[in-house]
């Protein structure tokens, strides 16, 4: 199908043909139906998803760079190369397969888990860890949401949109050592020192083969 005939709702029906959105989609279910029941409402829950979105840039950054962009490592015989880096090279490699797109499923088998572990056990009241499971579900949704749409034929049509489509394909195919954020733009990279101008960076010959390496198994 061509950019100019995929439309929002085709993009719609694409993204809700894999796993990784419906765990996360159930989840969020199921924590927002568990935060109501619970209910104990105070003026400090609103301290997370403020908090939450603030951050959420920088956590991006951070995941990308130090997990998603994890160089293998070798300990004696042992081969360190965890299954979200093996997958991000692989989605380099071709940034247009739609499987690749996502957090890979396996992954959310574990991910999830510990997000809850973490929102039974972190925070001070069980509504308050279950507000942070609410917001983090819906943060992780738009993620892949957004990222799905980037690597999609749907064609910008709003600015802001538009800003955050060519800092992720600037990433993409000008030079893999920028531009590391995903759901927004110029925000922890310029903070971080990883958002310069295009117009100054050389086209990486690694975009597509991090690390250089020949196979993204």
């Amino acid at each position: 199908m061509s950019r100019r005939t995929f439309t929002l709702a085709d993009a719609g029906r694409e993204f809700w043909r894999h796993p990784s959105p419906w765990l996360i989609a159930g989840t969020l279910v199921v924590a927002a139906c568990a935060r109501v029941a619970v209910g104990d409402w105070q003026v400090t829950d609103l301290f997370v998803p403020l908090t939450m979105v603030a951050v959420f840039p920088f956590v991006e950054w951070v995941v990308h760079v130090g997990i998603l962009h994890w160089r293998p490592r070798r300990i004696g015989r042992v081969r360190i190369d965890p299954l979200l880096a093996r997958k991000h090279r692989e989605h380099h490699v071709d940034p247009r397969q739609v499987a690749l797109i996502f957090i890979p499923w396996q992954a959310l088998l574990w991910i999830l888990p510990v997000a809850v572990g973490a929102a039974a056990l972190v925070f001070p009241r069980p509504a308050m860890g279950l507000t942070f499971l609410v917001c983090l579900t819906v943060l992780g949704l738009a993620y892949e949401w957004c990222h799905y749409l980037i690597h999609s034929d749907y064609k910008p049509t709003t600015a802001a949109y538009r800003a955050v489509w060519r800092n992720h394909r600037q990433h993409h195919f000008k030079n893999e050592h920028y531009w590391f954020t995903v759901t927004s733009a110029g925000t922890a990279d310029r903070v971080l020192g990883t958002y310069p101008d295009p117009a100054t960076v050389p086209t990486s010959p690694t975009a597509k083969n991090l690390h250089s390496t020949t196979t993204a198994r």
